[in-house]
């Protein structure tokens, strides 16, 4: 005989309808996960000349993200188990909500910095259920609906870089109404939510704590850790750096920036792609190892010359940051079940975020005591190695 818990933690089979509710909630989430992140760049001047922002302060905001994600995440598993992944996502979107609209009106920098943290924090915890939730509501799916979320996701971001300034402008120069707007987003995703949030399945997050896995024991998911760890670590360097290496070698700002959107905008389709073609296999080591040959191969034109063939070169790194919607995937299938998959969601990603921290400032470090790129890009060539390595590891066909 079935009991009462066991029929709350079995994953069930999408009806058309609540899979559609599922679909959409997963959408109007994922859209925000990087708005915080992404919006400030453009308008950053105008932030530090409002604020009176030092230097300092304005580096913190381009690191804390990590550190947010990373710390703040590893919450998550226990607040899903006692609330349901649902109703935490809630409390996630409407505290990134709070988070974006109040930052904007911050008085001083170090208010702005830790209302930036709230928002991060929204965030983090959602970024750790959504691969739970997906294991929960579409088990057979799992490819291609992380593969969709992820799109939203770059979509997103790309949309908080690209309109934050002329949404400024249409505010009449006020940055800080063109920062407040996005804010409306993550608003917008919350009665997505609701309906899921209301089933009965979703109080059992978890399994009872004498079943629960200890999957920090667990060789998978030190691979998905360390692989996700050097993806993100490749992601940041391509983010922080790309368009000034390419500039360093005398092309122009506007198509460094062609360059680097590039890279992000691949992302979109391939990563669907990649993700919904590994969704359906048993084992994702070999496309683990093709994307981190793609890095070399970028990564190495880049050292040769960037002036080469920079087209060629940004193609093929868009390629390797099609690593983070693998990933991704792979932590949906290495999961056992729901409760697996979160936890397995917020162990690699804590110990993944905090393995990239040092990546993109040890780049920095390396250019500046250079003088040049070339030491920093072999270090990320030889990086390619330990990311195959432990994509193989990741990729093979086990579970926790």
């Amino acid at each position: 005989m079935v009991t009462a818990e066991e029929q709350l933690t079995k994953p069930r089979p999408p009806r058309t309808r609540a899979a559609l509710v599922a679909v959409a909630a997963l959408l109007l989430a994922a859209v925000n996960l990087r708005l915080a992140v992404t919006s400030i760049g453009p308008v950053l001047s105008e932030i530090r000349s409002g604020l009176g922002m030092s230097s300092t302060v304005a580096g913190l905001l381009t690191s804390i993200p990590a550190f947010c994600f990373a710390l703040l995440g590893l919450a998550a598993p226990r607040l899903a188990r006692r609330f349901g992944p649902a109703r935490v996502i809630i409390v996630g979107l409407a505290v990134l909500a709070g988070g974006l609209a109040l930052r904007a009106y911050a008085p001083g920098s170090v208010l702005f910095l830790l209302l930036t943290v709230l928002a991060l924090a929204g965030i983090a915890v959602v970024n750790v259920l959504l691969p739970m939730v997906v294991k929960q509501e579409f088990p057979t799916q799992v490819g291609t609906m992380t593969g969709l979320y992820t799109v939203a996701l770059n979509l997103g971001a790309t949309l908080a870089a690209a309109a934050t300034v002329p949404l400024t402008g249409a505010f009449g120069g006020n940055w800080r109404l063109g920062l407040a707007c996005w804010a409306v987003l993550a608003a917008v995703a919350l009665p997505a939510w609701v309906p899921l949030a209301r089933e009965k399945h979703d109080r059992a997050a978890q399994p009872p704590a004498h079943t629960q896995v200890r999957v920090s024991r667990h060789p998978v998911a030190w691979a998905l850790a360390v692989y996700f760890g050097l993806q993100s670590t490749s992601a940041y360097v391509i983010i922080g750096w790309l368009p000034q290496i390419y500039r360093d070698a005398g092309l122009s700002a506007d198509e460094a920036g062609l360059l680097f959107a590039a890279t992000s905008l691949l992302g979109v389709p391939l990563g669907f792609a990649l993700s919904a073609i590994a969704g359906k296999l048993r084992s994702q080591s070999l496309i683990a190892a093709v994307l981190a040959a793609f890095g070399v191969a970028g990564y190495l034109g880049l050292w040769w010359d960037p002036a080469a063939a920079p087209w060629l070169w940004a193609i093929l790194l868009g390629v390797v940051n099609t690593a983070f919607p693998l990933v991704l995937t792979m932590i949906g299938l290495r999961g056992s079940s729901p409760a697996t998959v979160v936890r397995l969601s917020a162990f690699a990603q804590g110990v993944g975020y905090l393995l990239a921290i040092p990546g993109p400032i040890l780049v920095g470090l390396l250019h500046d005591h250079t003088n040049g790129w070339r030491v920093p890009l072999a270090l990320m060539i030889a990086l390619m190695i330990p990311q195959a390595i432990a994509g193989v590891a990741a990729g093979r066909n086990r579970q926790v």
